[in-house]
């Protein structure tokens, strides 16, 4: 501005070699400007005819000193040419500033002497360097501060004025500004404020200017502020440029001080008749009022002041002065508010927004610095935060904005020294103003509206009102009161959306949004278990020990948070009965057990919310306790410092003072011992201030009560209060000053019970002031969500309720978008703080905007939904929330799935949203993925259906109906409209990745789990026996694919799913009769599930195989729909995880499901195959299935599906599993215990034994090949067990209940009735016959051992009686005659060699030799002499010495017969 600036060329001329001073032509410049200057003043001045003819004779000077001063200068000026930093600057400035002074100049001559002042200023030639320059500077701020002219027209006073300005802006832009005394500065605002008051009768133009340069200055000098060491005496310029010490260091200075007395100095102007003057007084606006009260060193509300510092280098104490100027300036006009006056709203704004602006100023440049200053911060916390609270309330929307926009500079840069002022604000303006109900004008609603936004928005502000406000018993909750105005306000009730609703919004949104992005930067780990109080503790006196440190202060809050709800629960209890409401705080230990005055006391004084009455007739009581209280409550109040009618507000505030005398003269000596010990100062006594006190009341109802007609004087009162100060009066004003404060302001001896928000009186100001010295340290929260999950549950639910009614209402995209992010929010942190019942809240209410769930009243669905653009946002969204946050959702899963099912109804799902994960391995890579256009991925259904045809459906179904053409209505071609709807609605689809719910589903928490799959089986509706809707039947049927479908993706959490899964297709299995799609998902369901997690879950293989015989219980109808797929289904599990199958209970279930399959026609190849697989060379025979495996193939041996040789196959594989029995008994052997080996060879023979069991039922068999077959696979199993150990009792079983029985049972058979069913039945007894003889023989040793050998023997030889005389076709076999004395005889013979059969005794004392020829002779009567003839000896040497043993002959030759 007006700074000088080298010519570029110099540079070069400065990097030659010649000695050449560079500056020279700058220093000559310099000379040339001021002659210029000087020039211009002296024309200026001979233009006037009483400067330009001054010689006439006789005169002592020929000239006018102020033209003799400027011709001295210009001689001067050339000689200086080379040292202008070393000249005093008042040697060139003088000659000006005396014209500036002089009050002979008129306006022009005095405009271009401080023209000519601006101009020396702005070249910079003056800084802090220069000789002398702190005279200089203050000889111009005291030149033109005195600055006198006469006004020749009103135009050029314009122009003075403004040009005074002009140097007083310069002189604080310059360098040597730091130069200047605290009292120059304070002179330089003030006189510019005496301009800017002048102007009001000016023109627009000056009074802009005048206003703007006021700013200019304040920002000038506040904005060195951070600058400034860190006392109230700090400079500018730094304590180095001190040029006096003071004396007192501690001495206070004031705010406002008395004016230096040299002459016109200072702001003082004078008014003449003759000449113009500055200010002209003649202004009747109240302004001049103002202005003579609060100029700054006006002295009033003066405090000592040390004058040193007043004229030292400017720095913190000229800043006070002015702000504290500011702050009066307020002060003025609402003192002069109160009074009658005819000023029009324009003015009564116009004021207090100046004093605003400036004050927001100093603010914004002074920021965070202020708070080392504590006379600064002091006038901030109470002159001006007190200032802002009246103004706050203003009708004027532009006063109420400035206001507000400095709260919000003062939260930016100071919220840590102005926590009970902020509660204050929002209590006692914003949240006034906010709500219509208190009589707040729809600007002032909107106003504050705008003002509470741009708090939300602010990150921790909300955390930070919550921490320090809602956490504290003695404060109110802001947070809390806030979040709900907020809340409210974005309803419309009865009424379209307004910007007001929206603005409220926006607010709300973005307090959430705030704690979403805490979210991310991870929460504090403390754990959220509930806070409980174990002992009593003094709940007032709780401390943290660390503000600062959030491990310590998140769990004090908390506490302290906990204390508070508690409270307020026990003042409810208390307001409806005393007793029990202190009963109750005593159980939640905020009372003691016993209970003391001081806790009692505190709860009634710190407690929001109690009935007043109620305290106050608790407070009057006479009895003792009570008493006591009363005392401890009057201890708690602060009256330091505080007139009486102050302190008796506030201590009747707190309850309603009792109707009763008595009572009445209990409470008040109470509050007047307190009162007297705290401010003794006048009062003589304790009684003085008790009859003071009474005297109080008594006037305050004198003046107050309609009834009293007579009011009491201000000369009653003091009349009636004499000589009650210890026997002596009290100073008038004292007792004049409360007369009229009671007067102008009554005493409420019935206080409002906590309603609405109370309004800021001078005497609450005062106890905010007092309680501010004693508050808990401000509570700083950085970005963490460290208190977030608290305050979202208390805002959660109406936060959901005001988005949702918005979303609701609105009408345009960008507010539907701004409540989509607010939802997305809301999702993010309810999950994140586990908030489950919340995000189940918003899940519901979102999925009403789908518009899905409203009953179908549009022809066309689908067209609609494209057209909503709202549904389809709220549709993208719930499904985002549902994939982004399922882990949190519960009982929303119900709504999501509603959602689901519509659009499954409408054909609008991707094919895919019902595979699993397995199913997606399995799908070619041909096959559409997730990021591929949705429309290529659609079909009718996942699973191709076996039953019943489903109805066309799949998203290009439905396209397809809607673009077919038809002939005869050739109307139904859609319009483009139409198709671009429908590509809308495809869009919004593909958006929502439904599929990814399900096949993500592995992911999902545990309980989120259970609850979607409780969701799909309620959705999928309880299946009725007989017939259901087809619709209701898709439904259904989808839902078990979706169910299936989760199930097979959570194969690691099966346990958790399966007895819901299990029990609902069991629900579906046993109430079906019919074939159908249902039963058969079903079906096939539970047999995929059991063939893909076997492998996975050994502990879960049994109940998954018994889960299978749920297939038994079919309906038979739909059994045999379904046999030969299920038998597949079934063989495919086998051959899969046959390995997996340990389990005896397992594999009766495989067994009985293959079993079934041997009779029926189409499914019986498929068991065949699986059995084959299971017993082929024993590779999957176990003992836990072997006897399952041998019945199974028993019934695949009998039936006669299929051919003989499926029976044969049957067979063999009976037959052949006796390999293992052996392998399992070697195998015993060698690598068991003793005990264990006794216990696995008993098996082993069970399992033998039900092995020719099975057999001898198969050798009844009425097919020839396939009955001989098993007799001779029966024989296999008899003779061919060397190596499996069998104890004889087996053998005994084994003759009893198989080869006894399957004889008896082939000999009835031969004889019977039914012999034309069986063919060739002789061969068959003939096969049986040698069976006998052959096991018989080779057991003939180990079984002649036995007790009972002579009844198993008499067994045999009665069935040979038997084979005997059978006939066959009604005539004896001839074959059997010929074979059964053969057989007979070999047995025989080997029975008399091994010593079995012999005479042992006498006649009759040998029952088996008497008994054996018995039956022999029935049979063959020569056989006796045949095996026994005398010459037996002899036989029995002979054929010992041809070498060949009887036994040996005798087994060649029943070898020879058997085969």
């Amino acid at each position: 501005m007006g700074r000088l600036k080298m010519p570029p060329g110099i540079k070069v001329i400065e990097e030659e070699p010649e000695d050449y001073d560079t500056s020279c032509s700058g220093k000559a410049t310099m000379g040339c400007i001021i002659n210029s200057e000087v020039a211009a003043v002296l024309a200026v001045m001979r233009r006037n005819v009483r400067w330009g003819g001054r010689y006439m004779s006789g005169d002592d000077q020929l000239e006018h000193s102020l033209i003799q001063s400027l011709k001295a200068l210009r001689k001067q000026i050339f000689s200086w040419q080379n040292q202008w930093e070393t000249i005093n600057p008042t040697l060139y400035l003088h000659p000006f500033l005396d014209v500036i002074r002089s009050d002979e100049t008129g306006a022009p001559i005095t405009g271009v002497a401080l023209s000519s002042v601006y101009k020396i200023l702005t070249l910079d030639v003056i800084d802090q360097n220069n000789a002398n320059v702190e005279d200089a500077m203050h000889a111009v701020v005291d030149a033109v501060n005195s600055c006198r002219f006469e006004v020749t027209d009103p135009a050029s006073e314009e122009v003075v004025l403004m040009k005074i300005l002009q140097v007083l802006l310069a002189c604080m832009k310059s360098k040597a500004s730091i130069m200047l005394s605290n009292q120059h500065v304070c002179n330089i605002v003030n006189t510019c404020f005496r301009i800017v008051h002048q102007a009001g009768s000016k023109g627009e133009l000056l009074q802009r200017i005048a206003r703007h340069t006021m700013h200019e200055l304040v920002r000038c000098i506040f904005s060195h502020l951070p600058d400034v060491d860190n006392t109230d005496r700090a400079l500018v310029n730094g304590a180095n440029k001190v040029k006096k010490e003071v004396t007192e260091p501690d001495s206070e200075y004031a705010f406002g001080t008395r004016q230096l007395d040299n002459g016109n100095s200072g702001s003082e102007y004078e008014s003449q008749p003759s000449s113009g003057s500055f200010v002209s007084n003649a202004s009747g606006v109240p302004m001049a009022g103002i202005m003579d009260d609060s100029a700054i060193g006006s002295g009033k509300d003066a405090f000592p002041i040390d004058l040193h510092l007043m004229t030292e280098p400017y720095g913190v104490p000229c800043m006070v002065e002015i702000f504290h100027f500011f702050c009066t300036l307020l002060n003025a006009f609402e003192h002069m508010g109160m009074g009658p006056r005819s000023n029009t709203i324009a003015f009564d704004e116009d004021v207090p927004l100046f004093a605003l602006g400036l004050i927001n100023s100093a603010i914004e440049l002074g920021g965070s610095s202020i708070r080392s200053h504590p006379r600064l911060l002091s006038l901030m916390q109470d002159e001006l935060f007190r200032n802002l609270m009246h103004f706050g309330l203003s009708m004027s929307p532009l006063i109420l904005s400035m206001v507000c926009s400095i709260v919000l500079n003062l939260y930016q840069n100071l919220q840590t020294e102005l926590k009970l002022q902020f509660e204050a604000f929002f209590s006692c303006v914003i949240l006034r103003l906010a709500q219509s109900k208190f009589g707040a004008s729809y600007q002032q609603q909107e106003v504050a509206m705008e003002a509470l936004v741009d708090f939300c928005r602010q990150r921790t502000f909300m955390v930070e009102m919550y921490a320090n406000l809602d956490c504290d018993i003695t404060c109110s909750n802001v947070f809390e009161d806030l979040a709900n105005l907020l809340s409210k306000s974005a309803f419309p009730v009865n009424c379209p959306l307004s910007s007001m609703h929206i603005l409220a919004l926006d607010g709300l949104i973005a307090v959430i949004q705030g704690m979403a992005e805490r979210v991310g930067n991870g929460s504090f780990s403390s754990d959220r278990t509930a806070v409980n109080l174990d002992e009593y503790m003094p709940f007032w006196m709780v401390k943290c020990d660390n503000y600062g440190d959030p491990n310590q202060w998140v769990s004090f809050v908390r506490r302290r948070k906990y204390i508070k709800r508690r409270l307020m629960i026990g003042a409810d209890h208390f307001n409806r009965d005393p007793k029990k409401g202190l009963e109750f705080l005593q159980g939640t230990h905020l009372l003691p057990d016993k209970l003391d005055p001081q806790s009692v006391a505190c709860f009634f004084r710190y407690t929001a919310g109690l009935d007043k009455n109620l305290v106050g007739d608790f407070l009057g009581n006479h009895d003792e306790f009570c008493v006591q209280v009363l005392h401890e409550f009057a201890g708690t109040f602060d009256f330091q410092d505080m007139n009486l009618d102050t302190a008796l507000r506030l201590f009747l505030e707190t309850f309603r003072l009792p109707g009763e005398s008595q009572k009445i003269q209990r409470v008040l000596e109470a509050f007047s011992e307190r009162y007297y010990e705290q401010s003794p100062q006048i009062l003589a006594n304790k009684d003085a201030a008790l009859l003071l006190s009474y005297s109080l009341i008594m006037l305050n109802t004198d003046q107050h009560n309609v009834q009293v007609k007579k009011k009491m004087t201000e000369e009653d009162f003091i009349r009636n209060n004499r000589h009650i100060n210890g026997g002596n009066d009290l100073p008038r004003e004292f007792l004049s000053e409360l007369y009229h404060s009671i007067c102008k302001n009554e005493i409420r001896t019935t206080p409002e019970q906590g309603a609405g928000f109370p309004e800021m009186t001078p005497s609450r100001w005062i106890d905010l002031m007092h309680k501010s010295k004693k508050s808990a340290p401000y509570i700083v929260s950085d970005s963490k969500a460290y208190l977030d999950h608290d305050m979202f549950a208390i805002m959660a639910g109406p936060t959901i309720a005001a988005i949702s009614v918005v979303f609701d209402h609105a009408e345009h995209e960008d507010i539907y978008q701004t409540c989509i992010d607010g939802f997305l929010a809301v999702a993010k942190i309810s999950a994140c703080h586990h908030l489950e019942d919340v995000l189940d809240d918003l899940v519901v209410s979102l999925c009403k905007f789908t518009t899905l769930l409203n009953p179908s009243s549009v022809e066309e669905p689908v067209l609609a939904f494209g057209d909503d653009s709202k549904a389809r946002m709220a549709t993208v969204t719930i499904f985002t929330i549902a994939n982004r946050y399922g882990d949190f959702i519960r009982t929303g899963w119900r709504n999501i799935l509603d959602c689901i099912l519509r659009l499954h109804k409408l054909g609008l799902l991707p094919a895919r949203v019902a595979s699993d994960a397995a199913d997606e391995s399995e799908i070619s890579p041909a096959d559409p993925g997730h990021g591929k256009p949705i429309a290529n991925s659609l079909s009718a259904t996942h699973v191709p259906s076996m039953g019943t045809p489903r109805r066309s459906s799949g998203l290009m179904g439905r396209f397809s109906q809607l673009l077919s053409l038809d002939t005869e209505e050739p109307r139904l071609q859609p319009t483009e409209q139409q198709l671009a709807a429908h590509q809308r609605t495809l869009q919004t689809i593909q958006k929502c990745h439904i599929d990814s719910i399900f096949t993500e589903s592995k992911f999902l928490q545990t309980e989120s789990l259970l609850q979607l799959a409780r969701a799909l089986i309620w959705a999928a509706g309880r299946p009725q026996k007989g017939s259901s809707s087809p619709e209701d039947e898709d439904t259904a049927v989808f839902c078990l694919e979706l169910l299936i479908a989760i199930t097979l993706n959570n194969r690691d959490r099966i346990i958790l799913l399966w007895q819901g899964v299990y029990e609902h297709i069991a629900n579906i299995v046993q109430s079906t009769v019919m074939p159908c799609a249902l039963v058969e998902k079903a079906v096939f369901g539970l047999l995929r599930i059991c063939q893909r997690l076997l492998p996975y879950k050994e502990n879960l293989a049994d109940e998954l195989l018994r889960s299978m015989q749920l297939v038994l219980k079919l309906d038979a109808r739909v059994a045999d729909a379904y046999c030969e797929q299920i038998t597949q289904e079934v063989s495919r599990l086998v051959k899969a995880n046959a390995a997996h199958i340990r389990s005896q209970m397992g594999w009766r279930t495989i067994t009985s499901l293959l079993s079934i399959t041997a009779r029926h026609p189409e499914a019986s190849e498929a068991g065949f195959d699986a059995l084959i697989f299971i017993m082929s060379d024993g590779a999957h025979l176990l003992p836990a299935n072997y006897v399952l495996c041998m019945e199974a193939s028993r019934q695949f041996a009998e039936s006669r599906v299929g051919q003989n040789e499926r029976s044969v196959r049957s067979l063999d594989l009976m037959a052949g599993s006796v390999d293992c029995l052996a392998r399992w008994a070697r195998e015993a052997k060698e690598m068991m215990a003793e005990e264990d080996v006794a216990k696995m060879t008993q098996d082993i023979g069970e399992m033998w034994l039900r092995l020719v069991q099975g057999l001898r039922k198969v050798c009844l068999d009425q097919r020839e090949e396939v009955r001989n077959h098993a007799l001779v696979s029966l024989q296999r199993c008899l003779t061919g067990v060397d190596d499996i150990p069998l104890s004889h009792g087996l053998w005994l079983q084994c003759f009893d209940l198989v080869i006894f029985t399957m004889l008896d049972d082939l000999l009835e058979i031969s004889q019977g009735q039914s012999q034309k069913d069986y063919k060739n039945m002789e061969n068959t007894l003939i096969l049986a016959m040698k069976l006998l003889s052959k096991v018989f023989l080779q057991l003939l040793y180990e079984l002649s051992q036995l007790t009972t050998f002579c009844k198993l023997w008499l067994g045999v030889l009665s069935r040979m009686e038997k084979y005997m005389k059978v006939k066959v076709r009604m005539k004896k076999s001839e074959k059997l005659q010929e074979l059964v004395p053969e057989l007979l005889k070999n047995i025989l013979t080997v029975m008399k060699w091994k010593g079995v059969l012999m005479q042992r005794s006498a006649l009759g004392g040998d029952s088996l030799w008497e008994l054996t020829w018995l039956h022999v002779n029935n049979i063959a009567p020569s056989l006796q002499s045949e095996v026994f003839p005398d010459q037996e000896q002899a036989h029995l040497k002979h054929v010992g010495e041809k070498g060949t043993s009887p036994i040996e002959a005798i087994a060649a030759e029943v070898a020879g017969t058997s085969g």
